[in-house]
């Protein structure tokens, strides 16, 4: 295989758990009233509130919040390459969202208060020519690392293309 035709990957990676945060708070309220209610219940229909129960719901609860955030995270990922950028989502239907690297014209990176105090960000790229999609790397820990790696991945394809020269034509 010919050493420019190589892709390599500069990053690979999903959104922060610490991105969906909201989702786990309210999770929480919602597994609370929920411990809650089963205490209620059982309160009611034996006059004593069964410890069992209201732990056993807040331990489904708890299960069921942390596989859901575990598989929302992964249902997207972010990849930067040699090549492209690229953002995958979904986990059963899959949707391939991909912008050539030399198109890449601007990389900035934003971030809230809140989400600078989580270390987290959107890297929101600009592309040569309109697209129908939002090209934005959302949720990812520490976005100026991600701006200087596209940074990166851009100097190397401007080195591969100034060694390649150019094109050989037949005398």
């Amino acid at each position: 295989m010919d050493s420019q035709t190589v892709e390599e990957t500069f990053f690979h990676g999903h959104p922060s758990w610490r991105s969906i945060l909201d989702f786990y708070v309210k999770g929480i309220v919602v597994i609370v009233v929920a411990g809650a209610l089963a205490g209620l219940i059982t309160d009611v229909a034996g006059n004593k509130v069964s410890i069992p129960v209201v732990a056993a719901v807040v331990a489904a609860g708890l299960a069921l919040m942390l596989l859901a955030g575990f598989i929302r995270r992964l249902r997207t990922t972010y990849t930067i390459s040699s090549r492209a950028l690229t953002i995958h989502i979904g986990l059963m239907s899959r949707e391939l969202h991909e912008c050539r690297l030399e198109r890449v014209q601007n990389v900035n990176a934003t971030q809230s208060i809140f989400e600078r105090a989580l270390a987290i960000g959107t890297v929101d790229f600009d592309t040569a020519g309109s697209s129908e999609f939002d090209f934005k790397f959302r949720g990812v820990e520490h976005p100026q690392d991600i701006v200087r790696t596209v940074d990166r991945a851009l100097q190397k394809l401007q080195q591969a293309q100034s060694h390649a020269g150019p094109p050989a034509h037949g005398v």
